[in-house]
């Protein structure tokens, strides 16, 4: 719609998480390298554990761009199944050929023959599951089969899971604390600082800019400093409201976007987070009391703005 306006190639903000928009802000960054260090020194479970709207699709996406050509990967979405099932997703996405009839038996004896071949030819067998706190518990039982598959020298499958905090709480029930135990290395993803935000939204515009005549400082210092505060930081926030402020821009045939353009914005979008003035605060924190009238004036001037 405003592509054209901004001369664009195509829309900057999109939630879709797109390898080619990664950008490399301390979190993700810091996640990333974990990761990679970890499964190159031939650990055998990970976990990222982050909010929602922090990136671990994204990650989990740059992950498996980066490993590829020196890994076989794996990935699995929505693990979201039942015991046995997750070990034929597994082995359909290592193109595994699987006995009739079908046994659980049968498809991890497949599983371990596919991933010692592939070692033996020098390619370590990488597992990304997202979304993992939608592992049942009867199916977490299948993840510690598959940590399972290893020689007297190292871990033959490697397995990343990438989830919410609630999987936290889900890996520390007593009735799985053997595979707690497995996890070698955690990562927490958090929000975005708020000086990368200007940094955020530019090299955004910039990927997805026609060319070299395409101006990407769009984004006033007031506006960018504005997503960053309603957003708390959250990238799929930013992009939500990135992408509105430039539709009201486009709208009034400007090509900045202005603080008022984020605040509009933030107004339309559930999720943020307001910033409640000082001395709003201060009244709510105060102890409740009677008030006289030429008081009660007083406070309501001041919430409406007036000053008197």
């Amino acid at each position: 719609m405003y592509e054209g306006h901004f001369s664009l190639r195509e829309t900057p903000f999109s939630i879709t998480p797109d390898t080619d928009y990664f950008y490399p802000h301390e979190a993700l960054q810091s996640a990333l390298n974990t990761l990679l260090i970890a499964l190159r020194s031939g650990e055998g479970f990970l976990k990222i554990v982050g909010e929602v709207g922090c990136g671990k699709t994204l990650l989990c996406r740059q992950l498996l761009k980066t490993l590829q050509g020196e890994c076989i990967t794996a990935y699995i979405p929505n693990p979201d199944m039942g015991r046995d099932d997750l070990l034929m997703a597994l082995a359909l996405e290592l193109n595994v050929q699987l006995p009739v009839p079908i046994s659980r038996h049968g498809v991890l004896s497949a599983l371990h023959a596919c991933v010692l071949e592939h070692n033996q030819a020098g390619k370590r067998v990488v597992v990304c599951i997202d979304e993992a706190q939608a592992i049942p518990m009867r199916t977490v039982e299948s993840l510690r089969l598959l940590s399972n598959l290893e020689t007297e020298k190292r871990k033959l499958l490697q397995l990343v899971l990438l989830g919410q905090p609630e999987l936290d709480t889900k890996l520390a029930h007593p009735d799985i604390r053997q595979l707690l135990q497995r996890i070698t290395f955690s990562e927490y993803l958090g929000p975005m600082l708020p000086d990368r935000v200007p940094f955020y939204l530019e090299h955004r515009l910039s990927r997805a800019a026609q060319g070299a005549h395409t101006d990407i400082h769009v984004f006033e210092a007031a506006s960018a400093a504005a997503i960053a505060r309603y957003s708390r930081g959250v990238p799929r926030l930013i992009n939500v409201l990135a992408h509105k402020c430039l539709l009201l821009a486009y709208g009034e045939n400007v090509h900045r976007v202005t603080a008022e353009h984020a605040g509009l914005a933030a107004k339309d979008t559930p999720g943020v987070v307001w910033s409640v003035p000082w001395w709003r605060r201060w009244l709510l924190s105060a102890p409740r009391r009677p008030t006289g009238l030429n008081e009660t004036v007083a406070i309501r001037g001041i919430d409406s703005g007036s000053g008197k």
